[in-house]
């Protein structure tokens, strides 16, 4: 049997990770500044990771949410107490993708509404009612495209009160910072104004974290700094550190039921563990505050980089512009200088998604081969 061939792969085959490097079958070491699309939080194979991981594994890896699972308890209240949002409810699953697809059935539910209200460059994930409110038709089957969707601008709050005005969405789901789209934010105004207009017209707002959260941007979640409420908030990647986890926070004024939601992977025993050793690494290195430090030195290292035009994005989910395409400078980076970073929908952004332990060093190994780099391609 062939694999099912949908990725484009670079030749290398990563088959170890420690801290911030990753290292090929010949041996070859590479500096992470992509960590898997902003999946590694916490470094590869961090020790108190694997001991977490290791000793739940040893005792009980899987049952079915059947059972009481005194994890899952334990995972909640560390994630109420480190994020501030102990005034929502936790329903884990195992992907960013079916954590939104979950935030828009609890919208729905709520509302008793049917239309979801979506952005310009905006990904939520591949599965059938959040690509629909993903902006690359290329990726939307058929299937995909009877949902009930209207797409707007970033911005424009005199679309987006138009379109709540005829009183039939039930969500409008957006990333606070834009991850694939290419690390665009909206004003506070902006979000503040959904959250308003929202609430007058029946409404749920969904902040898509699956990216930005977990401590990435320097705050906790990204939305955060706009000082908003969302009713529903999707998380996974940086939760656990590549073990697949996802999750959606849910305000306390959305009363479950028994069948609203399932999942048989979802908030298993061992993902839990994999979900606790993160938020207690996050919370023992102060890893947070780490990010926005990191971003501060980032943006002094790029003013000696003239080619560098724009420094999106906040804390250590940075998106570098340049007035170029970056494809064949991504390729010299990862192929001559053993460096992995990212690319965007935004064809000049290079995007940078370090694990959030990433130290100075880290980034003037990265500055200096992006010196070289630049002169080489010219």
């Amino acid at each position: 049997m062939e694999l099912f061939d949908v990725y484009p792969l670079f030749d290398i085959t990563p088959v170890k990770g420690e801290g911030a490097y990753v290292f090929d079958k010949e041996g070859k070491k590479y500096l992470d500044l992509y960590g898997g699309h902003a999946v590694i939080s916490i470094g590869h194979s961090h020790p108190a990771y694997v001991n977490g991981i290791s000793n739940q594994v040893r005792q009980l890896g899987f049952y079915s949410n059947s059972i009481k699972n005194p994890l899952q308890v334990e995972l909640s209240e560390k994630l109420g107490k480190l994020s501030g949002c102990e005034d929502y409810q936790l329903f884990l699953c195992n992907s960013g993708a079916e954590a939104n697809e979950n935030a828009l059935k609890v919208a729905s539910f709520a509302t008793g509404k049917d239309r979801v209200i979506y952005f310009d460059n905006a990904f939520h994930g591949r599965t059938s009612g959040v690509v629909a409110v993903t902006d690359n038709e290329n990726i939307k089957a058929p299937f995909n495209k009877g949902h009930k969707i209207t797409k707007i601008a970033f911005n424009d709050t005199e679309a987006l009160a138009t379109e709540l005005q005829k009183g039939d969405v039930a969500a409008v789901i957006f990333e606070v910072i834009q991850g694939v789209g290419g690390l665009d934010e909206a004003t506070t105004e902006f979000y503040q104004q959904i959250e308003k207009l929202a609430k007058e017209n029946g409404a749920m707002i969904i902040a898509d974290e699956v990216q930005a959260g977990y401590g990435r941007t320097g705050d906790f979640f990204a939305f955060q700094k706009h000082h908003i409420h969302p009713g529903i908030i999707s998380i996974a990647k940086g939760m656990g550190n590549g073990f697949p986890i996802g999750g959606v926070l849910i305000d306390k004024n959305i009363a479950p039921k028994y069948g609203m939601l399932g999942t048989t992977f979802g908030g298993n025993h061992l993902a839990c563990a994999a979900g606790l050793a993160v938020l207690n690494i996050l919370e023992k290195e102060n890893l947070m505050q780490n990010a926005s430090m990191m971003f501060d030195y980032v943006q002094e290292k790029a003013k000696e980089i003239p080619q560098i035009k724009n420094i999106k994005g906040r804390g250590l989910m940075i998106g570098l512009e340049f007035d170029f395409e970056i494809a064949n400078l991504r390729k010299d980076m990862l192929y001559v200088h053993q460096i992995f970073t990212g690319s965007a929908a935004n064809k000049k952004l290079l995007r940078i998604l370090p694990p959030l332990n990433i130290e100075k060093q880290h980034f003037d190994a990265f500055f200096k081969a992006l010196k070289i780099s630049l002169a080489n391609l010219k």
